[in-house]
This record gives structure tokens, sequence and C-alpha cells, in this order.
């Protein structure tokens, strides 16, 4: 594709400094989101996914959080620059984002109807009566029964399911551009967390948002994404399209999560799963973060750490075995 990304992240470090110093939580991340392309990003818990998204966000807590470096392009607008208050008519208009737990979300004190008024009137001049009937318009088109009652309820009364639609109806009432979404079908029972996904798949195709997908379920990658980033320890290990990526894995932790996935086509007596556990944030000062739990570790790994290699069109791998052109498989 030749226009341009809508979304551009260069070399970003994000850390948190408590009492035993700096923690980078994201360390020297790039990565893009073309216009209508759904990205994912998979990782385990504590990888920095969500500190990535709640980057572009610039929703951080400060302190102890802080983006150290980096840039992150909004088209032309570099948003690491901008004010509390730029970033107030960003958020919303430009991004959107929807949270792992919708009921954290929305505010248990006001109907669905007065949050989502309140949403379109704070990023656009629109009258009230405007206002609520581009929501009921919303809560249809992610396919709620009933818009016109559903105003007038609280969170409470909604099923998980429901709650997640309002949320998505909510990100997308201003019509971003991208909408970010933070494990959107965690909270969920598998029925609805497949309706969700087709849902964000049709609004994908019918609005042309682009999306950046966060989970740690390599299915809902297959099933959503076009393109997918793997995360490991705050770095990008891995990138390339989803069928490269299923066809053609080449980082021993992309092959560990790939490995991972039930299969219901074979019988297995214990599934796999990688040994050890995802070390804590800046706690490995050299060598790649993923050696302790690597099969195929050289002594070169425990003190180099290795760059993203281009192996292919789009495809990098952050691994000496790409390096030397070996598939150690």
């Amino acid at each position: 594709m030749t226009e341009q990304p809508v979304l551009k992240v260069n070399h970003l470090r994000t850390s948190f400094f408590t009492a035993d110093g700096e923690i980078p939580a994201v360390d020297d991340v790039s990565f893009y989101v073309n216009k209508g392309e759904v990205l994912g990003i998979v990782g385990e818990s504590g990888c920095g996914k969500s500190v990535t998204s709640l980057s572009i966000m610039k929703l951080i807590p400060s302190p102890p959080g802080k983006i150290v470096s980096g840039e992150i392009w909004m088209e032309d607008e570099n948003i690491v620059k901008a004010s509390e208050r730029q970033m107030r008519k960003i958020r919303g208009n430009e991004i959107a984002m929807i949270f792992q737990e919708p009921m954290t979300s929305l505010n248990p004190l006001f109907t669905i109807g007065n949050q989502l008024v309140e949403g379109i009137r704070i990023h656009e001049k629109v009258s009230k009566n405007e206002a609520e009937k581009r929501a009921v318009d919303m809560l249809k088109l992610v396919g709620l029964p009933r818009a016109e009652e559903l105003m007038k309820e609280y969170p409470h009364q909604l099923s998980g399911g429901m709650r997640q639609r309002v949320m998505i109806a909510m990100a997308l009432s201003c019509k971003p551009r991208l909408l970010i979404a933070d494990e959107p079908t965690t909270a969920l029972d598998v029925t609805i967390q497949a309706q969700i996904l087709d849902l964000m798949k049709q609004l994908n195709k019918q609005l042309g948002t682009a999306i950046m997908l966060i989970t740690h379920d390599l299915g809902v990658v297959a099933e959503v994404c076009q393109r997918v980033m793997v995360m490991y320890a705050g770095q990008v290990v891995e990138e390339a399209t989803v069928s490269e990526i299923f066809k053609n894995p080449k980082h021993p932790y992309t092959i560990g999560l790939l490995q991972s996935i039930p299969d219901i086509r074979r019988k297995k007596e214990k599934l796999y799963s990688i040994p050890g556990q995802v070390p804590k944030p800046g706690s490995i000062k050299k060598g790649c973060r993923f050696y302790a739990r690597c099969p195929h570790a050289m002594e070169r790994c425990k003190d180099e750490d290795p760059s993203l290699y281009k192996i292919g069109d789009g495809h990098q791998v952050r691994c000496f075995l790409a390096e030397e052109g070996r598939d150690d498989k």
C-alpha cells in the first residue's frame, strides 16, 4: 500500500519509574496501521500490549509512567508532543478505544443514552436531538434490539455481550479513523465472543475504520486480522501477515504460541505450554529476553540482544536463527 498509514509508531519506549529505578514496559517498539486494516497485537500477559495501546491514547498514569522517547504519528501529527487539551480532541474523534471489561468503562450512575449522547456532544457540535438520533442509530448498527428503550436503561440491566456492543457503539459514534480494541472479548462467553468478532469485522468493512486488536488468542487473530505483531517482554519479536505467521513462523516464541493452540483434529494427552514465565519488565539487562525459555538458545543469545531481521516481504523476526538463515523448528 502506498497511502500514508493512519497510525505510525516509531521507536516507542514507555517506562515506569519506581523505587527500584526505571522499568521499561515498552522498549523500542515500531509499527504502523493502514487505513481499513486490522492489525493484531499478540503476546502473553505482561508483554507490553496494553501499555502500547495506553501510550497511543496517552492514558499512561503519570506518575509513575512516562513515554520516554519515540514518536506516535496520527497522519501528520506527532501526538507524543500533544497537550492534554489536544488529546481530548483526538480521543474519540481520531482514535477510540474499547477496554477489556465494559463494566469498568461504563458509568453505573448514568443511562446508556446519557453516556452515548455526552460522548457525541463533547466531540461534535450537534444538538441534543441530533446526538440522541445518532446514538440510537449506533446502537442499531452494532446489532442491539429495541435501541430506543436501551437508551433509558442502566449498564447493570444489560448482559456482558450487550455492554460490550454499547462500548463499540460509543467508540464508533464519532467515526474515528482508528479503533483500539484491548482484549474486547476476554470477559465474554464463547458464543458472544464470536458475535462481537463478527460485528467488528462487519464494521471494519462497512465504515473502513482501521482496527488495532490486542489479544493473547491466536484463534481470534486468524479470524479477524490481516497482519500480526507478536510481542514479548516489551519488544516486537515477529511481524508478518497472518497467513505467513501461521504457515511459516520463525521466532521460537511465535512457534510456541502456535503449538499451544488446541487442535480438535488431533488427540493429545496434554496441551503444549511454553516452559517458564514472562520475565518481569526490566529484569533482563542483556541478551535475548526469550533466552531462558527458548529451546534453540545459543551462547550468544545470553549476552547479545538480537535485532529485528527482515526475512521476507513485510516479515521480520528478532532472532539470531533468522540472521543465520537457519530453520530449527
